[in-house]
């Protein structure tokens, strides 16, 4: 029986498989001789522990100190509070977080063995699991999915210097500690050099990109077309960073300035901003034209998805928007569907022509812009084929994914020689 390529340990705080990039990652891996573990977040109705297409999960139960109510349409007194909760909460999560994954390191090491442990941010304090395996000789990877302390700052506008410091020491040690990083893209890259001191060939860009599955375009909902009018279709969470506030009021204008209501908008996935968008929605007088739908299963989204005119990404510039990528956008191009996005850095590197721009958080351009597209059905057409080829020839996870094998070969490479690696055993401990 041949040797497995190396054993992995991923800790990942969200749910397995519902994370996408995490589980692209370990059904590459796996495809490539990799034996995988996951240590992950645990919904109501999920296993504590199982198989999942050959992947060892094992589940931590979730915990909410406090939740993280946007800060918006609060009192300075409020805002104040409630920014008091949400670090009591964080840190009281990121620590029991934390604690468990090192826990059931111990249980998976005696159980399975690994090599390497490979840590999905945030939180960044997962190097603190790592660090006493790095004493036995197991490896560190370092995917950096979040610039904390710009998420910190975008999320809570906040310039309290020692929550910053906290976040950026935590960043600069994990980036110290790792064998190899892993980066989103190379915005992500220059700043773990710039930062954390990672040597450029020790970090390597594996981008977000649409599987397979997102690659194949299903029929598109009847009731939105049946509807007869210009279906706008944003997909994603819903928390205070990504923008669903601007959207609303760019259709606001949309529907009162520019007198247009020849369309429906399908807002679709859950965060903390999913109530008070609601009401905002409500308050705005949108109800008749925007639809909220919280949490959806996977075919009814594609189905939605597949069903839109226009796509929409409504994350305005900030520290963290303004260098980071969202897989939405790949997905739009996948399914053909033209966006509106503003114009950042990152954003307009993946889209290129599949979008047009407005304004950095000018809503009222936000506006324009769908109306125009709204309006040109072959600029739609020309656009959508565009996202689609270039998904196509060069951001599908098939592609963008090799990054992320060369980056375990340079780490077993370094390592011992092919098919021989050690074990963390229960004698290592």
């Amino acid at each position: 029986m041949m040797e497995p390529a190396g054993n992995i340990l991923m800790l990942v705080e969200n749910r397995y498989p519902d994370d996408p990039r995490v589980r692209n990652e370990c059904q590459l891996l796996r495809a490539n001789g990799y034996t995988i573990s996951v240590i992950c977040m645990r919904g109501k109705s999920e296993k504590a522990s199982e198989d999942v297409d050959g992947v060892h999960v094992y589940r931590i139960p979730e915990v909410e100190v406090f939740k993280k109510v946007p800060l918006e349409r609060q009192s300075p007194l409020g805002r104040q509070w409630l920014k008091l909760k949400a670090l009591l909460g964080y840190v009281s999560e990121y620590a029991y977080f934390t604690t468990c994954c090192f826990g059931l390191s111990i249980y998976v090491a005696l159980r399975h063995g690994f090599d390497v442990i490979h840590a999905h941010n945030p939180p960044d304090t997962l190097f603190l699991v790592a660090a006493p395996f790095k004493l036995l000789g197991k490896k560190f990877v370092f995917d950096h999915h979040d610039l904390a302390p710009e998420l910190y700052q975008s999320r809570y506008g906040a310039r309290g210097r020692l929550v910053l410091w906290g976040l950026q020491w935590a960043e600069k040690l994990s980036l110290k500690l790792a064998d190899v990083t892993i980066a989103t893209n190379e915005s992500y890259k220059a700043i773990q050099i710039k930062r954390g001191g990672v040597r450029e060939d020790r970090s390597f860009v594996v981008r977000n990109g649409p599987n397979t599955d997102r690659m194949t375009v299903v029929p598109p909902s009847d009731r939105l077309r049946k509807m007869g009018k210009s279906i706008l279709c944003y997909i994603g969470c819903l928390n205070p960073q990504d923008g669903l506030d601007y959207l609303l009021r760019a259709l606001s204008h949309l529907t009162y300035d520019l007198q247009r209501t020849d369309y429906y908008c399908v807002i679709m996935g859950k965060g903390d901003s999913l109530a008070g968008l609601r009401e905002m929605s409500r308050e705005l007088k949108l109800d008749e034209y925007v639809e909220l739908t919280g949490f959806i299963p996977d075919a009814d989204l594609l189905a939605n998805l597949s069903a839109a005119d226009i796509c929409v990404d409504p994350d305005p510039s900030s520290p963290l928007n303004d260098v980071s990528t969202w897989i939405k956008i790949m997905e739009y191009m996948a399914y053909g569907k033209p966006i509106v996005s503003f114009d950042l850095k990152e954003t307009r590197y993946s889209a290129q022509e599949a979008a047009i721009y407005a304004k950095p958080n000018d809503e009222r351009q936000f506006a324009q812009m769908l109306a125009k597209l709204m309006d040109d059905p072959a600029l739609r057409s020309r656009m959508g084929a565009f996202g689609r080829t270039r998904v196509e020839g060069k951001l599908q996870w098939s592609r963008v994914g090799q990054n992320l094998v060369e980056a375990y070969r340079v780490l077993f490479t370094d390592t011992v020689p092919h098919g021989n690696q050690s074990r963390v055993r229960k004698s290592d401990i």
